[in-house]
């Protein structure tokens, strides 16, 4: 028994295009949505692409793009793919791009084994230039559906096209930087202009958040549409996997459907399918490697990927990867006929991995949880795979947790879950993944054996007072439930002898991703801290007091208190500053700069 949600009619008063694109690592897919006022919105996908007519209900195109030798695009996503072009890239020298979304990941530890098995950027083209040749590509897709496809659909497209609203998904582990070049890349692409209002026609959803919006409007089973029931949402994609959860809130046990909460901190993990063919390449280049067809790996790994890998269901009997014609034979390596015999047992070491760290995150969810959980839903273009999924059936249901695929199409769910994301807005608690915190100095106690082992950081401030630096100071702890509306405040003060330097003060968000429950000083688990940005602000109009210098010391110097206020729970970082005038508290926005090196 699954339940599916009700939508509210659009309140706005004149008509609005929203399209979602869901760049894939290795498949990508567009959803709409056309609001008028008064109407209950519809989420439509777009399922013909140019090239790809023949094939007509394709909801997904290859994430692919040829570059020629100047650098312009040749032929991206389903034309790429074309009878022929591949030897047309080869007589042209054409270069190909793909997997190319994996450049942006963050470059942490979890991801370090990525960079070594994933093709690099084509020469002189950054990844913010491939995705905008890319998104550009899939706006002309968009375009060219709606203008074909709906009634007046020319006239329907001139009257939304120069405002369109976007709605961009990506993997749970991304933050602000990742965003801040996916947003970089839509403006490259001429989508929006660069500016205040142009940025905020783009919204970001995490993958995993977008599952679940997918699985409420397809069916969630029953229990996890009842109050404190959890439900875990396995996305797995091409690249990654990406692991959240989920409970209903308890308050909304009479609406038809009401609002959900993060319940553990989301995970994401580089063992997508891409990697399996990884797998499957280093194991063959082995087991080829003293056979003439050794300098067909790339073909056969091709094939392999389009038919064994998606086709593999049993460990028991043999895979072929028919690759060759009947005069392609290699007794030694089991080659008869241009088809290459492989043992079962081989080929699902290829998916072990993805394997083991779907259940091991899923374990991982339930043992931090904020609730219990008893559902676990699978959903991208991975899990369409019997084998993971029985081996994922097979390790959890034995603990009680009830596996499930929805039904209908699970590799449409990130770009249909991002449209009901931005209509429906079902998730209004999120869990803290890091500890978020900032580097301060606090007075210097000669009684406390923290400080005194740390006389290298001691020093005297501007108001002659004895302070160390060095000290972390947590706002929001690790694993943490946020709702949407809760804001966090750094209280500062700010002690200054010159006014010039209040136009330009920046102040940096940091965030511990160690198992220190209660980390305070930046020189212990020091390789754990990272600097998430740099928040810049203009102070210079705010009520600054003169006060004297402390012990005995003569002269005055400049005193400031302010706040700045801090929303980590929407999937973007949010921040203001706020001071007190007269007794009234005043805001102001500050500008977000986000560091490289973020989580």
């Amino acid at each position: 028994m699954t339940t599916r949600s009700v939508r509210a009619p659009y309140s706005g008063s004149r008509r609005k295009l929203l399209l979602a694109f869901d760049v894939g690592t290795t498949y990508s897919g567009i959803s709409y949505s056309i609001l008028d006022p008064g109407q209950v919105p519809e989420i439509k996908g777009v399922t013909r692409f140019p090239a790809h007519e023949q094939i007509s209900g394709a909801s997904k195109i290859p994430t692919v793009i040829y570059y020629d030798k100047s650098g312009n695009v040749c032929a991206a996503g389903a034309e790429a793919m074309r009878e022929g072009i591949f030897e047309t890239a080869l007589d042209e020298e054409w270069v190909k791009s793909e997997w190319f979304k994996l450049h942006i990941r963050p470059k942490s530890g979890s991801s370090a084994h990525v960079t070594q098995n994933i093709p690099p950027l084509p020469p002189g083209k950054t990844v913010i230039r491939v995705l905008a040749d890319f998104l550009q590509y899939l706006h002309k897709c968009g375009e060219a559906y709606i203008k074909d496809t709906h009634a007046n659909g020319r006239d329907l497209w001139d009257s939304v096209a120069s405002e369109i609203d976007y709605v961009i998904s990506h993997p749970n582990g991304w933050e602000g930087y990742q965003q801040s070049q996916i947003r970089d890349a839509i403006v490259l692409a001429g989508l929006i202009p660069d500016t205040t209002d142009g940025h905020s026609r783009v919204s970001f959803v995490t993958e995993g958040e977008a599952s679940l919006h997918f699985s409420i409007d397809n069916g969630l089973p029953a229990g996890a549409m009842q109050a404190g029931d959890g439900v875990v949402i396995v996305d797995a994609g091409g690249g990654t996997v990406d692991v959240s959860a989920y409970s209903k809130k308890m308050s909304d046990t009479n609406t038809s459907i009401g609002t959900f909460e993060e319940i553990a901190a989301p995970q994401c993990h580089f063992h997508g399918s891409v990697f399996v063919s990884i797998h499957a390449r280093l194991f063959l280049d082995d087991y080829l490697k003293d056979s003439d067809f050794h300098e067909d790996l790339d073909h056969i790994v091709r094939c392999f990927d389009k038919s064994t890998k998606v086709r593999f269901s049993s460990d028991k009997q043999p895979q072929y990867i028919k690759f060759g014609g009947t005069r392609d034979n290699d007794a030694a390596c089991n080659i008869r006929f241009g088809q290459l015999k492989l043992a079962g047992t081989d080929v699902a070491t290829f998916f072990e991995p993805s394997v083991k760290c779907i259940v091991d995150s899923v374990q991982a969810q339930i043992k931090d949880g904020h609730h219990s959980i008893k559902h676990v839903v699978l959903v991208g273009g991975f899990s369409a795979s019997d084998w993971l999924f029985s081996k994922v059936d097979e390790a959890l249901s034995p603990k009680g947790l009830n596996v499930i695929r929805p039904e209908s199409h699970v590799n449409k769910a990130v770009s249909d879950g991002a449209l009901s994301f931005y209509l429906d807005h079902f998730v209004k608690t999120r869990v803290s993944k890091v500890a978020y915190g900032s580097f301060c100095h606090i007075p210097y106690d000669a009684s406390n054996s923290e400080h005194t082992q740390r006389q290298s950081s001691v020093f005297t401030s501007v108001s002659n007072a004895k302070r160390i630096g060095g000290y972390f100071q947590v706002v929001l702890p690790k694993n943490t439930q946020v709702s949407e509306e809760k804001e966090f405040r750094y209280q500062f003060w700010y002690e200054f002898e010159s006014k010039e330097s209040l136009k330009n003060v920046k102040s940096e968000v940091w965030c511990y991703k160690g198992l220190n429950t209660s980390p305070r000083w930046k020189d212990t688990d020091t390789d754990n801290y990272a600097k998430l940005c740099t928040v810049e602000m203009d102070l210079s109009h705010l009520p600054i007091t003169p006060r004297a210098k402390a012990n005995g010391e003569s002269g005055n110097f400049w005193y400031l208190e302010y706040n700045y206020v801090l929303c980590f729970s929407a999937v973007e970082l949010r921040a203001q500053i706020s001071w007190t005038e007269k007794g009234v508290e005043k805001r102001s926005p500050v500008k977000i700069v986000y560091d490289p090196n973020d989580v």
